[in-house]
């Protein structure tokens, strides 16, 4: 059932998503860049900008370094927030909910997705940690293509993906005069509860 048929927003948040997603990606160069927030245990969050690899299961799945900030971070407080904005659209969607790491061969089969030296450039980065300089990083990628020479490169243990499970869903649109419209989905017992909020 559409809740605003003119924004095309829809009373379950998945197929709303799925609208806008569909419309960023014919007006936004990368509809898929999003922002992450991520907490440990003691509050202080941090943010940075992911990839967005699609919704399974109902999760919101992005890939990473498993030792990096966010990775260590996630491991203590598996909490997180994503946020896209698309510019051209004047559009934002907020999500927040529980994360959770996915299954090996889930990681495994989107590693092979990917070209080789960015497989290789997954190997040699202990992401967040300090490097000497960037040739140390540059020798340890030539060491790792002569390593996996005429073979498959495989997932690194250290390296795969999360998804983010929703509780919250914020659907934001411009307006002029700072009268933007904005919907708040929240899942209860019962499932999604919608709301307008002021702007």
């Amino acid at each position: 059932m559409l809740i605003d048929p003119e924004l095309a927003l829809d009373s379950d948040p998945y197929r709303s998503f799925a609208t806008w997603y569909a419309a960023a990606e014919s007006a936004d160069p990368r509809p898929d860049a999003v922002a992450l927030a991520t907490a440990d245990a003691g509050g202080p969050p941090s943010l940075r900008i992911v990839l967005f690899r699609g919704v399974q299961g109902g999760g919101f799945r992005f890939f990473t370094n498993y030792v990096s900030r966010k990775g260590r971070q996630l491991a203590t407080n598996p909490y997180a927030a994503l946020l896209f904005y698309w510019q051209p659209l004047g559009r934002q969607v907020r999500l927040e909910g529980r994360v959770e790491p996915l299954a090996p061969p889930e990681s495994d089969a989107y590693f092979a997705t990917r070209d080789r030296e960015s497989q290789l450039s997954a190997w040699a980065s202990r992401q967040s940690e300090p490097i000497a300089s960037r040739e140390v990083l540059m020798a340890k990628v030539e060491a790792l293509r002569e390593r996996f020479a005429g073979g498959d490169v495989p997932r690194p243990e250290f390296w795969g993906g999360y998804c983010l499970l929703p509780s919250q869903f914020e659907f934001w649109h411009h307006r002029e005069n700072r009268l933007h419209d904005r919907f708040r989905y929240t899942l209860g017992a019962e499932g999604w509860l919608v709301n307008r909020l002021s702007p």
